[in-house]
């Protein structure tokens, strides 16, 4: 692996591209009937379904945020960025390994291009999508603060159903690469940091990528990259209207017996007010509301990672949140990662343990 000049995170100078949002998700599933039920339960609406594929939007303009491929066994397959020109795609293109420029199948239509990015997780690039029509949604709820009364002679009553999803807002990965993958995003996309948790030597655990849209405010984090022991999926997270709405969607995910992962509580790095809750296939996924926008000049923080560090109030982190399951794959993964990864140890992953253990 190359030596990298720059240690991670930091800015790239002058990145191959700027993307512009984190257009969609993509998943591998054995059972797309079961699939649905959990993603219409936690508010998305399906956009499109065939014998073999699955599409699931939010009341935003964007065709999709989400899709489901059925194959035997279940898997994270990567991301889709969106960027501004055709001559994005032909610049990322002439990357190393990277596919031709196509015309996208899927709901929206445009033209992509295929990465792969240097911890094995598939990154399309699309330009050109289509937007969709805006679906019609729940406004805020009016809040009475004290000496700001908005709601008078009139009650909250939010309907017990699933909350609208609006947009995916982010995506976590864990990766044993840190430093070569962290570069390639900052390089590639145009990804600026905008928090890092360090460990006591200094070195990254988590860091907080989002949008570089120049005076354009973007969300804290559109990726979230932690240093694992192996390239493997942490979360994503989705946007609703405000609080009663991620309240409502612990109500009705809990009445309808899928499974909890942690939560309610509000983030300290990005502010979101959050609930994370396991898909059947125990991937998590996040409601959340009211989180912290960003211009691209902000400048980055440093923090030491800790478990307290995760929230501000709420239920502590439980270690079933960042703990892999123990099988065979991950045992592989860690034997190798250890022998080729310059970014993982045996004393960074007992400090790791240690913290999150």
């Amino acid at each position: 692996m190359p030596e990298l000049l720059t240690p991670q995170p930091t800015r790239h100078p002058d990145p191959t591209t700027k993307a512009t949002s984190l257009a969609y998700l993509v998943f591998e599933r054995p059972d797309l009937d079961n699939a649905e039920n959990f993603l219409r339960d936690f508010g998305l609406t399906v956009a499109l379904r065939t014998t073999d594929t699955l599409y699931l939007r939010g009341t935003s303009a964007a065709p999709y945020c989400y899709r489901v491929h059925k194959a035997d066994k279940p898997r994270f397959v990567g991301m889709g960025f969106t960027v501004g020109s055709h001559g994005d795609l032909e610049t990322l293109a002439r990357l190393p390994g990277a596919g031709a420029i196509e015309k996208v199948t899927h709901p929206g239509g445009g033209e992509s291009v295929v990465l792969t990015d240097p911890s094995g997780f598939m990154v399309e690039v699309i330009e050109g999508q289509q937007e969709a029509e805006v679906l019609p949604r729940r406004p805020p709820l009016d809040w009475n603060c004290a000496g700001a009364a908005l709601r008078i002679n009139r009650t909250q009553r939010p309907a017990p159903e699933p909350p609208e999803v609006i947009r995916l807002g982010h995506c976590v990965i864990e990766v044993a690469d840190y430093q070569a993958t962290s570069a390639w995003y900052t390089q590639h996309l145009g990804l600026i940091p905008s928090d890092v948790q360090v460990l006591p030597d200094g070195s990254p655990a988590v860091t907080f990528f989002r949008l570089n849209l120049g005076d354009i405010p973007a969300d804290h984090h559109t990726l979230a990259m932690a240093q694992g022991f192996m390239a493997r999926y942490s979360h994503s997270a989705f946007e609703l209207v405000d609080a009663d709405a991620v309240g409502m969607g612990q109500r009705v995910l809990r009445e309808r017996g899928w499974k909890h992962a942690w939560g309610l509580g509000r983030h300290i790095l990005g502010s979101q007010i959050f609930d994370y809750w396991n898909d059947p296939w125990g991937d998590k996924h996040e409601h959340y509301c009211d989180g912290d926008l960003f211009t691209a000049d902000h400048p980055m923080g440093v923090h030491p990672v800790s478990r307290d560090a995760m929230s501000q109030w709420g239920q502590p982190m439980p270690a079933s949140f960042t703990r892999p399951k123990p099988d065979a794959a991950a045992m592989t993964a860690l034997v190798r990662n250890l022998r080729t990864s310059p970014d993982i140890s045996v004393s960074k992953l007992l400090t790791l343990a240690k913290l999150f253990g």
